[in-house]
């Protein structure tokens, strides 16, 4: 565990104290990005700019009113968003009410106006003065870009975080079994499948024993934690790290370790297959 620790120390040291050197990691990376803005002379502009300045950026799409940036930016779910502050009769503020939560960066474009650009610096967003300088949009497009990568990293951190808990506190979990004759205690990574029978559950070990609980399979559905255990078919609990392969079908059939072969209900499919997507 210490090593374990060591190396999570490591990733949160390099994706949140130092983002600037995560670039050296991403250097062909392309950045979805979107222009919102009613002008078409300015609209050029940028185009031109980022096409000879901004070499990261993917322009994928433009829009001149609210309503086709909303649509475009539910569509295409760009990284980041040059934004005009005045659209036509409305605001981007408007736009961005409509979109929340805000799940990519922006960089304001606008004539100068104190109020708007208050409020911008408070929030600690960039913007640009029109006409913009192709030298201040390259540099605020670079510091855009750290912040996708910065956050790109930190969700990765929040996936390892979650993992190393699941194996921490799951994985080396025994449970005690009541059989006829006492207490059985396994390790529920042990467990290959579980079977019903009736007010039974035969439970499949990876050492090829095999143990006959007096409890019934829905006890241990509930009891087995969900993220390696799922209950594929009414009579049928299966830990998914012990499956070998899945074959398409109506429900489809799983192999698993141990050699058996088990049907996969068809109203239970789509779930299951969800939790490797």
């Amino acid at each position: 565990m210490f090593f374990a620790l060591d190396f999570i120390f490591c990733i949160y040291k390099f994706s949140i104290v130092e983002p600037f050197l995560i670039n050296a990691v991403y250097p062909f990376t392309m950045f979805k990005t979107i222009i919102v803005e009613d002008n078409e002379e300015h609209v050029l502009g940028i185009k031109k700019i980022v096409i000879n300045n901004c070499p990261q950026l993917e322009l994928v799409g433009v829009a001149n009113d609210i309503d086709s940036a909303y649509n475009l930016i539910v569509d295409k779910k760009p990284d980041l968003v040059l934004l005009d502050i005045v659209l036509q009769k409305n605001t981007a503020f408007e736009l961005l009410d409509k979109l929340m939560p805000i799940d990519f960066e922006i960089i304001f474009i606008t004539t100068y106006d104190k109020y708007s650009l208050k409020a911008i610096k408070y929030a600690t967003l960039d913007y640009l003065i029109k006409p913009v300088d192709p030298n201040e949009l390259e540099l605020a497009t670079k510091k855009a870009i750290k912040k996708i990568i910065a956050k790109h990293a930190n969700n990765q951190l929040d996936i390892l975080m979650s993992n190393v808990k699941a194996f921490q506190y799951s994985v080396n979990l025994k449970i005690a079994v009541p059989t006829l004759e006492g207490y059985v205690f396994i390790e529920i990574m042990d467990i290959i499948r579980c079977e019903a029978n009736g007010a039974y559950t035969y439970i499949f070990l990876n050492n090829k024993s095999t143990i006959i609980a007096s409890k019934n399979i829905k006890e241990y559905e509930d009891l087995l934690p969900k993220r390696f255990f799922f209950r594929i078919h009414n009579s049928h609990l299966v830990n998914i790290n012990r499956m070998q392969r899945y074959t398409k079908g109506r429900g489809g059939t799983v192999t698993m370790e141990d050699g058996s072969q088990i049907e996969v209900a068809s109203r239970r499919r789509d779930d299951f297959l969800k939790m490797f997507q």
